[in-house]
């Protein structure tokens, strides 16, 4: 199991990564204001600077509109006033996606795991087994992606890794027949937790996501209930795209859970703020580096702090996100 102070060492990571090497929105309004009051103009540049960090034209409006109200209510008459107000009204958006993926009863629990090629998938994957082998659970993952040999020998490498078993066919088998002989080898070896890799595709592609849902039918012949979960795993550079695969896998599968990749290495992780508004998927995971330790569960409140704050805050840089969980 997770040491007791894991979460908070990742919200630092977290912290000291997003938006890492850009001005923090806190730091470019204390810029802005200095000698001024907040009033329509400040919070026109605001607005400016969050749909910069993709955080969208919806959920910008929404935010905008909350804190106009509370200017002119005179609630906000400074910066550390509206910047707390900024983290808070972030917090509210994305609290109904702070929900952890939680393995069900059923045995094996079959997670399968989609996204467009280079999101980072099989590495989630990978991590997410050891995570799970941490909770004492057996697991073993499915290499469904049969297009690429090296997604296989990933695959592989990460079952032996992570202690956990594994199974495949050779390059350019059907993706429907690996899961079909996956799932019945889970079910004899009484595998807690079944990880179904498939083949990275373009939400556009119509003939492959139809291929997906021939994968989908497939495990729900033999469990009905199956896939327990349908993890989408997106990766946090593709700003707007982002949202647009989200929609896309989500319309043509029924998405259960989101995997956000990538947050260390994008200056607009105000797209997790978008997709919270546009979809209300649970957000399952988020990652902000290639290592084991930079895999956590997504907290709301700490990933808009980290967001607002960036990664070097006057008030205290990376170890602020620990102080911060701390005190909530």
């Amino acid at each position: 199991m997770s040491i007791p102070d894991e979460p908070l060492k990742f919200l630092a990571r977290l912290k000291a990564r997003l938006n890492r090497g850009s001005a923090s929105i806190a730091r470019d309004l204390r810029t802005l204001l200095r000698g001024r009051k907040i009033d329509e103009a400040v919070l026109e540049d605001l607005e400016t600077r969050l749909l910069s960090a993709d955080v969208g034209v919806e959920a910008t409006g929404e935010i905008l509109a909350d804190l106009n109200r509370r200017v002119a209510r005179h609630e906000l008459d400074d910066v550390d006033a509206l910047l707390n107000a900024l983290r808070d009204r972030l917090s509210e958006l994305l609290a109904p996606c702070e929900q952890p993926l939680l393995i069900g009863a059923a045995r094996p629990f079959v997670v399968l795991v989609v996204g467009v090629n280079g999101s980072g998938k099989t590495t989630s994957i990978g991590k997410l087994a050891h995570e799970l082998r941490g909770q004492g659970l057996s697991v073993m993952l499915a290499a469904g992606d049969t297009f690429r040999a090296a997604a296989i020998e990933q695959l592989h490498i990460w079952a032996e890794r992570s202690g956990s078993l594994f199974s495949a066919q050779q390059p350019g088998a059907d993706p429907g027949a690996v899961m079909f002989d996956a799932l019945k080898s889970a079910q004899a070896r009484g595998v807690d937790v079944l990880l179904a890799d498939t083949a990275g595709r373009l939400h556009s592609q119509t003939h492959l996501m139809e291929e997906l849902k021939k994968v989908k039918r497939v495990i729900a012949r033999i469990m009905p209930a199956a896939p327990h979960e349908v993890l989408l795993v997106l990766d946090a550079n593709q700003g707007q795209n982002a949202l647009a695969q989200a929609q896309q896998f989500h319309a043509a599968l029924g998405v259960t859970g989101l995997v956000l990749t990538k947050l260390d290495g994008t200056a607009r992780g105000g797209i997790v703020v978008a997709i919270a508004r546009a979809l209300g998927l649970p957000i399952r995971f988020i990652g902000v580096g290639e290592k084991l330790e930079d895999f956590g569960l997504f907290d709301a409140r700490a990933f808009a702090g980290a967001l607002v704050d960036g990664a070097a805050d006057e008030r205290g840089g990376a170890g602020g996100a620990a102080r911060e969980a701390r005190a909530s």
